[in-house]
């Protein structure tokens, strides 16, 4: 044995197992075994069907013997017939020796007793319990009164915070919403769009400061103030820095003028109007908004300034100040102005226009910006993949397309801000006259009927509408349908036979098509209730050549017979005066004379001279009524 050698303990461990570990933190051990429990414990552990080692060890002789005498004569039999009979009824007897042994033990409990002993009863004494219990007692009512005492104090806590702003709180919200970070000893916030995908030059930086004691006592909230007003709120714990460029309240004003009537304007505010950020008073909150609207409106006047200097229009847009004019139409400008306001007091209202303002062109502005800082930050995926980034697919399929130089130079075109803006602007004229001229005429010509619907689903530079020219009483008879696509600087017209026509921004080419379908609804609508009644249409024109002539276009015309050929009507419909002329011939002719020319009287039932009715004096509610009722009257007449 060596000196270095370390003695190990083979015995037991003295500490026993933990049973319980009170809430206090004290560990509760198990009591030791007696030896006649640890006899039990062991002895259950004994698995009384496995056989002993000796029997093992015979059984595997036996086997190897038999192995041995089988290799050498597998033929050959035992010495003694009866020497197996004689070990196994060896074995039997010590068996039940043994069991008889076992049950002599376990009935008689002379030899060994199995079961556990009983303990000794420990002696009890009442007073030893009564202070423990009253310990315990006292240790679980510490407990709860250290558990009430911090819920007492986090409520305390939080009604303080309520009374005075806590200055990590309201850091935390304002991390919340805003990008914040530290330099050196400051905290710095950024309000641009530049993680959006702008690319602005004027940074948005703001500083954040702790707000001074005197700064920030206010009275609590409470009730009502005696003379009506409410009580004082206590200012904040943070103190926002805005630079004074960014400071106020700004945003951009689209007007479209004619001369000096104003046609239609929008604004473009995302706070709408309210105090100025410098407002002392004014919560952080408010102040960053309002100094990031600002911040929006600049840099989209400085956008569209830009665009208006690089495009090259037929009339050269201006550039003066903080206002850009243009000219959309003939006669009509738009001016786009950004109004800026850095005074302590409110702001001044932007003056409501005399025009219709438009949503469309408001949202338009909202959102055209945004998609600018999209596109600068969502290129399209190169094709194939291992392609440069940043042109479409379109311009990579180029090359194997064979695409020619003006193909190619269309691929670059892009429309700008401005431009969007004009068209938008173009449209909205646009449709503003065509709803004018239609709402017009609507009301001076009561007969026939002229109903417009305009369609909800629109792009913001195409509008559709359908027109329905029909007469009252007589819609099943005959209905006139017309679709108008209200483009940017034209009309695209679709009539009922499905002719299209091309009409420019003037609406008096408009004014003339629908003058003209009224005339043709008229004529049309004759001949269908001619035949419902038995008439017979003789001729028809939409192109009348004979009578005066109709600075508006042609007059209509239509010939109608009697069931019996003896009544003949002429309908002539005038495009400009909007009148209907109606004359009646009838036949025989009274006044036919033969003559040594004409000596045969079949001539006399050529239709005679036309005498004009007076649809005036006559009764019925609109043109087709009256007509109805004349060939009533000619029919039974004959």
């Amino acid at each position: 044995m060596s000196f270095s050698s370390v003695n190990i303990s083979v015995e037991a461990p003295i500490e026993n197992q933990i049973q319980e570990i009170s809430y206090d933190g004290i560990e509760i051990y198990q009591p030791p075994l007696t030896l006649s429990e640890s006899l039990a414990k062991y002895a259950q552990k004994i698995d009384f069907s496995k056989t002993t080692d000796v029997d093992l060890k015979k059984e595997e002789a036996v086997e190897e013997a038999k192995s041995d005498s089988d290799s050498k004569d597998a033929f050959q039999s035992s010495l003694w017939p009866w020497d197996s009979v004689r070990n196994k009824l060896r074995n039997a007897h010590q068996e039940i020796c043994v069991l008889a042994d076992v049950l002599t033990v376990a009935k008689d409990k002379r030899y060994m007793v199995l079961d556990p002993v009983q303990r000794e009863p420990l002696e009890t004494k009442p007073m030893v319990q009564i202070y423990a219990r009253k310990k315990a007692l006292a240790g679980a009512a510490n407990v709860l009164l250290a558990g009430a005492e911090k819920l007492k104090t986090s409520q305390n806590e939080v009604a303080r915070n309520r009374t005075t702003p806590d200055f990590h709180i309201e850091l935390l919200r304002l991390r919340q919403n805003w990008r914040l970070k530290k330099v050196s000893n400051m905290i710095i916030g950024d309000l641009s769009y530049r993680t959006a995908g702008s690319k602005f030059m004027q940074t948005g930086t703001f500083e954040v400061t702790k707000a001074e004691e005197d700064e920030k006592i206010g009275s609590p909230p409470s009730s009502p103030l005696p003379g009506g007003g409410q009580p004082t709120k206590p200012s904040s714990a943070l103190k926002v820095t805005i630079p004074s460029e960014l400071q106020g309240v700004a945003y951009i004003e689209v007007l479209c003028q004619k001369d000096t009537e104003d046609l239609c304007s929008a604004n473009i505010n995302l706070l709408g109007s309210g105090a100025p950020s410098s407002n002392p008073d004014m919560h952080w909150q408010q102040k960053l908004e309002a100094a990031q609207n600002v911040l929006f409106c600049k840099e989209l006047f400085n956008q569209l300034a830009k665009e208006a200097v690089q495009l090259q229009a037929p009339i050269p847009h201006m550039v003066v100040g903080n206002q850009i004019v243009a000219t959309i139409l003939p006669g009509i400008q738009i001016i786009i102005a950004l109004r800026h306001s850095t005074s302590g007091d409110k702001p001044e209202k932007p003056t409501p226009s005399k025009g219709e303002h438009d949503h469309v062109l408001e949202h338009s502005l909202h959102q055209l910006l945004r998609e600018v800082h999209h596109k600068n930050t969502h290129h399209p995926f190169p094709h194939p993949a291992t392609g440069p980034l940043g042109p479409s697919k379109k311009r990579m399929m180029a090359g194997p397309m064979a695409a020619d130089r003006y193909e190619l130079l269309d691929m670059t075109k892009q429309e700008t801000l401005l431009e969007q803006i004009i068209k938008q602007s173009q449209h909205c004229l646009m449709r503003m006259r065509t709803g004018y001229v239609l709402d017009t005429l609507a009301k001076e010509c009561r007969d026939p009927l002229i109903s417009s619907h305009w369609n909800t689903l629109n792009s913001p530079t195409q509008s559709c509408v359908k027109i329905n020219i029909s007469t009252h009483g007589y819609d099943a008879v005959c209905r006139t349908p017309l679709v108008i696509h209200v483009g940017e600087k034209s009309l695209k017209c679709i009539c009922r036979d499905g002719k299209v026509m091309n009409l420019s921004y003037e609406p008096q080419e408009f004014r003339d098509l629908i003058f003209n379908h009224i005339t043709q609804h008229q004529i049309l609508a004759v001949q269908a209730l001619a035949k419902t009644m038995g008439w017979q249409s003789l001729a028809n024109s939409n192109h009348l050549g004979s009578g005066p002539v109709d600075p508006l276009g042609n007059a209509t015309s239509c010939l109608l017979a009697s069931p019996t050929g003896d009544r003949i009507i002429a309908v002539r419909c005038e495009a400009q005066y909007g009148g209907m002329q109606v004359s009646v011939a009838h036949s025989p002719r009274s006044d036919f004379f033969p003559s040594r020319l004409v000596t045969e009287r079949k001539w006399e039932h050529l239709g005679g001279q036309f005498r004009d009715v007076r649809l005036d004096r006559m009764e019925g509610r609109n043109f087709l009524h009256k007509m109805e009722l004349l060939m009533a009257s000619l029919t039974s007449n004959s």
